[in-house]
């Protein structure tokens, strides 16, 4: 009797009837498409959720290296894949992440819209008062004889000088003596006053650059910050710009990790490939971000003291000591100053420039 043959309805070869999975591709015979399978199947495939993963994750946590060594070593189907079980926890972190986010958005938004409302009824009524104070008046100067208002004044010229004009010299002359000329009012009055004006009318956005000071010859980049910075005056919302911000993490962390990586065999030379030190850090920032979720969750709960946080943190470092001294099996002594000097150089340096990347990125593009 013949043989009775079915096709495969993934790659269209032919197998014998009664075979659960196609020899060819693998995909099971009889393929139900049911909701607890589509959610499988997208879980399985993108981030390897199995039994893998839960005899992964604990050793991740109490075995510092412990992973990075086994997949070294060649045991690469018995435990999770690094870039994987790295793709899987940022998932859950970000989004976690995204409700710390939108209330932070929001106090910054509320917060800025009444300091700005304060700082500007502030600077007026104290540039009104000063210019209507009884003074004598000697050619086109103004005499402020209230030592309390001269040195309000200085202040408040001294955080507008990019609207006033007004140098260092100009603001502590007119402080010591009391003399405000109409020039100086004249730059004030012409600032933010006038960019207002500009905009309460309509006015097309290049009269507003040209009052806010873009010349003719300016380049690109330095029109691109005039133009958010007028959309940020318009709006009084700092909450868009750290929106950016942080919607550029986790693409930052895709050059992040690479250099924490570079660090390592800079520091690490005689002790295998790049690629070594990437399952390291692979299953370092796993890790890192295991521990960021935790704290999320936890202050969810209950608003833990900084302080404890912060013990949390540090301990990061001395699970990055022993992961480093189980994986590279060097001595303490090296370990340690390696662990320090690998900490400084990505905190101290790498970090605050990707920060400030991230922070003119995120304004010239919010």
């Amino acid at each position: 009797m013949k043989n009775q043959l079915q096709t495969c309805k993934n790659c269209e070869e032919q197998f014998q009837v009664g075979f659960k999975f196609c020899p060819y591709c693998g995909q099971q015979a009889k393929d139900e498409l049911t909701v607890k399978v589509l959610f499988y199947n997208t879980i399985s495939n993108y981030f390897s959720f199995d039994a893998r993963f839960f005899k992964s994750f604990l050793p991740l946590l109490l075995k510092p290296g412990f992973l990075a060594r086994k997949f070294i070593a060649g045991k690469r189907l018995l435990y999770l894949h690094p870039a994987q079980m790295y793709l899987f926890i940022t998932v859950v972190f970000f989004f976690l992440f995204s409700f710390v986010q939108r209330q932070q958005i929001e106090s910054i938004d509320d917060s800025l819209a009444k300091t700005l409302k304060h700082e500007k009824n502030k600077d007026g009524l104290t540039l009104q008062h000063v210019l209507d104070s009884p003074a004598s008046v000697d050619g086109t100067k103004e005499n402020l004889t209230d030592s309390v208002d001269r040195a309000v004044m200085g202040d408040v010229l001294k955080k507008n000088k990019a609207l006033t004009g007004m140098s260092e010299k100009q603001i502590d002359s007119l402080v010591k003596t009391g003399h405000l000329s109409a020039s100086d009012t004249l730059n004030f009055d012409l600032g933010t006053k006038a960019i207002d004006s500009l905009i309460a009318i309509g006015a097309p956005d290049e009269e507003i650059y040209k009052q806010m000071g873009l010349e003719e010859g300016d380049g690109a980049f330095k029109r691109r910050l005039y133009a958010q910075g007028l959309k940020f005056y318009k709006s009084r919302k700092g909450g868009s710009i750290l929106q950016a911000f942080y919607d550029t993490i986790p693409i930052a962390m895709f050059f992040l990790l690479p250099i924490f990586a570079f660090i390592l065999k800079l520091f690490y030379r005689k002790h295998g490939l790049y690629a070594h030190h990437l399952v390291f850090s692979f299953y370092y920032f796993a890790f890192l971000f295991t521990v960021f979720s935790v704290i999320l969750i936890v202050n969810f709960i209950y608003d833990f003291p900084g302080w404890l946080d912060f013990v949390v943190m540090l301990s990061t470092f001395f699970y990055l000591l022993l992961g480093l001294k189980h994986f590279y099996e060097q001595g303490w002594f090296k370990t340690i100053v390696k662990t320090s000097l690998t900490t400084f150089l990505f905190l101290s340096v790498v970090a605050p420039i990707t920060v400030i990347i991230l922070g003119v990125f995120a304004f010239l593009f919010y």
